[in-house]
């Protein structure tokens, strides 16, 4: 592993088989979560069954005391955009709730790699504005991880999730909160927001390990942090949708390291090659 580019972490092709390790736990417990969201559970259920399963995989909650957060993952609903903590809050037909989900693993030396990754699930029957805005945030994060390749620029990625969702209509994307980098920490250097121009910041190279995640709402992209230091909400009450993964560049393209199949289904609907090693 070595630090390059204004301290980027540059992993080693064994380094990052310990993320993948990482980011197929995460993924896995999200499907989980996936399938346990329904009218009356609680967001502490949801914590509950999250963290279990995090820990019987061999691996530890990335969130639970990250800066004191007290989760294993971050529940946000409706118009709570990211860093939900989870409780008593009972979900109901109709909303929708953000599920952000990290697992760290160690490897043989010990050393803890992370893994971090979000979806956006719809409790029952919600409204046509919203089942579009999941898809298209969902699409936006493709689209931005589609745009990597090995020479290009971090705000590659970001041009590609700001287009994809211009395309689709008015919505709000969030610019105080973005994706990083991610390895031996949660969050590292270098930032990927979601807007901006191509062919700037530092250079994507083999090695590199990102997490990119778009935060898109029906109105603004102002936002407010409630008084317990951790909800984001929009400013004007409008419901988001987040959408996250982890993944890195090999010669053969892109890895998606928290996506159960590499992410190879998704890359190869929109023409992109896929790089993973399984």
């Amino acid at each position: 592993m070595g630090f390059r580019d204004r301290g980027l972490e540059i992993k080693t092709p064994d380094q990052i088989a310990g993320m993948r390790r990482a980011g197929l736990v995460v993924g896995q417990t999200l499907e989980l979560l996936r399938s346990s969201v329904r009218a009356g559970i609680s967001t502490g259920e949801l914590d509950a069954i999250a963290e279990d399963n995090i820990r019987s995989s061999g691996a530890t909650p990335s969130f639970k005391g990250y800066h004191g957060f007290p989760g294993s993952i971050c529940t946000s609903v409706n118009d709570e955009v990211v860093h939900g903590i989870p409780g008593g809050r009972v979900l109901a037909e109709g909303d929708v709730i953000s599920i952000d989900c990290g697992a760290i693993t160690p490897d043989a030396s010990g050393q803890g790699w992370h893994g971090d990754a979000a979806i956006t699930v719809a409790v029952g029957t919600v409204p046509d504005e919203v089942t579009e805005l999941m898809r298209v945030t969902e699409e936006a994060l493709w689209h931005g991880i589609g745009a990597a390749r090995l020479g290009g620029r971090v705000t590659d990625i970001s041009h590609a999730v700001e287009s994809h969702v211009r395309s689709q209509g008015s919505y709000g994307i969030l610019e105080d909160y973005v994706g990083h980098g991610i390895g031996t920490q949660m969050h590292m250097p270098p930032n990927v927001p979601n807007f901006g121009r191509p062919g700037r910041g530092p250079r994507l190279v083999e090695g590199l390990a990102l997490a990119v995640e778009p935060m898109i709402t029906l109105g603004t992209k102002d936002t407010v942090v409630l008084e317990d230091d951790w909800t984001v909400i929009t400013s004007d009450a409008s419901w988001a949708a987040h959408f996250e993964h982890t993944f890195t560049l090999t010669p053969r393209g892109a890895w998606v390291l928290t996506a159960l199949d590499g992410g190879e289904a998704a890359l190869t609907a929109l023409g992109v090659p896929f790089g993973g090693a399984d």
